[in-house]
């Protein structure tokens, strides 16, 4: 597959309110040779990353719980547990998700591992998120948490035994895409 099957014709800012929704219109070479004229709208707020913290010793997960106004939207009350996620801004993956693991959960992490890489809505949103899982010791803990004020935030942290995580996706309790994808990959490389 080339880039030469497609040749973007129009591209028109929708909104540039808090991140950017662009509509295109563009050709696209078809794998039988005919053209079609196609028109999507594409939300572009900049990539992102995420992490599971866990205790071996213990045999748990830090999570986070926070409002989301999308799912609230589509009928859920709003409060979503999640692991802790943050967008990179300029920087890298590894020290975006260190920076916002101690903005939001207050433990300070030195050494994350790195997972995968996902593009999670790739039909209208630019969005690849970077995961991380990460150790994290009591005495690594700088603060109580909770995220930003100034950037809206009031995020509840969440220390649960791994298994009751996992229990949780089966009630419907964790429904976020990236947290259940975190959980089950410590579950299927047997870390915890």
């Amino acid at each position: 597959m080339t880039e030469n099957r497609i040749r973007i014709d129009q591209e028109e800012v929708l909104s540039d309110n808090w991140y950017i929704l662009r509509k295109y219109s563009y050709q696209y070479q078809r794998q039988d040779g005919a053209t079609q004229q196609q028109v999507r709208e594409v939300y572009d707020r900049g990539n992102g990353a995420t992490i599971l913290l866990y205790n071996l010793e213990q045999g748990t997960v830090i999570l986070i719980r926070q409002f989301r106004l999308p799912t609230f939207l589509n009928g859920y009350h709003g409060f979503l547990i999640e692991t802790c996620a943050g967008l990179l801004d300029e920087d890298d993956p590894e020290t975006c998700i260190k920076r916002e693991t101690e903005e939001e959960t207050g433990f300070k992490v030195s050494h994350v591992r790195k997972v995968f890489d996902v593009f999670m809505s790739p039909g209208a949103v630019t969005e690849r998120i970077h995961f991380f899982i990460g150790e994290y010791e009591h005495d690594s803990r700088s603060h109580v948490g909770g995220g930003l004020i100034e950037e809206g935030e009031e995020i509840e942290v969440l220390e649960l035994e791994f298994d009751e995580a996992l229990a949780m996706i089966d009630r419907g309790e964790i429904i976020d895409a990236k947290t259940i994808m975190l959980l089950q990959h410590l579950r299927l490389k047997n870390i915890l």
